[in-house]
């Protein structure tokens, strides 16, 4: 089978944005702002958003991973930090993250030693709250200490939009979030074909708008974009053929500038069917127990079963890249570590011996930032990667 010209593929999001989809996420948080309804800046997705909704505000992901705002931010952190911490303070210190100007409040949490003294700086800028993680998930005691973290959580939002946060409005946001993720479930299976017909583009934009549409609006669009998928199916439209190299691409979130790595994994002739990544697809897997009599608890539980390196042991990750590796049958995995990401990158050690030995997968790690001066080497350590999968055949 014939790979179909990107160019000869219909959009899978066929609107006034499919150029620029981050214009139609501007435009969503817009016109939430004129209907008077409050936003809440995220870092992580270890802030519930569950709760931000049920008080009537509406969550958004804050700027983070572009080179363009590193140098601002280098004037005053070390030059040798992430740089996704390093971007993020330096769209706020240059005042051109849109998101954090529209923002009423900020939520931050202790993921990173990095990040949690970033948010001293940012901390007068806006009314601000820092969740205190445990980093031991199954340790005694440490979802009673993450509820309490939680129940904090809900005081500052009462408090900062003097409303009050209701058991039945967060019981409906959590069957809202399961019912999303399950939609989300349907898109997902269209990863597992052979060859696919979606690209990484298209999934990051699914994932995009899933962050800022209701679960009725959410489901049209899926229902939009699984016709649209059957139709690219059957006219035989996809994205590489059969034989093209099937991608996994786990590690630290991977957006913006670091999408470098996805770019050259495509350019080298190989498809991407599953994003372990932070940005990616893991927090869609997870299910809030519904109807469990104390929704604050549930939020909690769900959250902290996140599987983030910042969590010591992190079983529930290899878990779950075992259930990606089943269902969406990668030939590699690529692990992708953003420089000064200690935890990722200690824990790459563990991801490529657990995928070698259990799976029989080659793992490639690539260590990078958002600059563009490594793009030659990344080429050339996924091309060899993928001539050595044909010289296995």
């Amino acid at each position: 089978m014939t790979q179909t010209a990107l160019a000869e593929i219909p959009p899978l999001i066929d609107d006034a944005q499919v150029a620029d989809p981050i214009r139609r996420f501007l435009e969503y948080i817009l016109n939430k702002r004129e209907a008077g309804v409050p936003v809440v800046g995220l870092y992580c997705g270890y802030a519930p958003a569950e709760m931000i909704r049920a008080i009537g505000a509406v969550p958004v992901s804050l700027c983070a991973a572009s080179q363009r705002t590193v140098p601002a931010a280098e004037a005053v952190l070390p030059a040798n930090l992430c740089p996704m911490i390093k971007s993020s303070f330096g769209f706020i210190r240059t005042n051109t993250c849109f998101f954090f100007a529209a923002s009423d409040a900020v939520i931050g949490e202790t993921t990173c030693d990095g990040k949690k003294k970033m948010f001293e700086l940012i901390a007068h800028l806006r009314p601000t709250h820092i969740m205190d993680l445990p980093q031991l998930p199954d340790e005694a005691g440490g979802l009673d200490r993450w509820q309490e973290s939680v129940r904090k959580l809900q005081d500052f939002l009462e408090k900062t939009f003097q409303a009050a946060l209701s058991a039945d409005r967060l019981e409906a946001e959590i069957r809202e979030t399961n019912r999303k993720n399950r939609l989300m479930d349907r898109f997902f299976a269209y990863l597992a074909c052979r060859p696919i017909p979606v690209s990484w583009h298209e999934i990051y934009d699914v994932i995009s708008l899933e962050h800022v549409t209701n679960g009725d609006e959410f489901q049209n669009l899926i229902e939009k974009v699984s016709s649209r998928l059957d139709q690219r199916i059957a006219s035989g439209q996809f994205f590489g053929t059969s034989s093209s190299p099937r991608v996994l691409v786990s590690g630290c979130p991977v957006g913006g500038d670091a999408c470098k790595v996805l770019q050259m994994i495509e350019e080298a002739g190989g498809v991407i069917v599953a994003l372990e990544a932070c940005s990616g697809m893991k927090n869609y897997f997870i299910r809030i127990e519904e109807d469990s009599g104390d929704p604050l608890r549930a939020v909690a539980e769900s959250t902290l079963s996140i599987p983030c390196s910042c969590m010591t042991p992190n079983g529930r990750r290899l878990d779950l890249l075992d259930k990606m590796i089943t269902r969406f049958s990668p030939d590699v995995v690529i692990d992708v570590v953003l420089h000064a990401c200690h935890a990722y990158n200690v824990e790459s050690h563990k991801i490529r011996n657990h995928i070698q030995d259990r799976h029989g997968l080659p793992c490639l790690k690539i260590e990078t930032d958002y600059s563009h001066g490594d793009i030659e080497q990344i080429r050339t350590r996924v091309e060899a990667l993928f001539e050595s999968l044909e010289t296995k055949k």
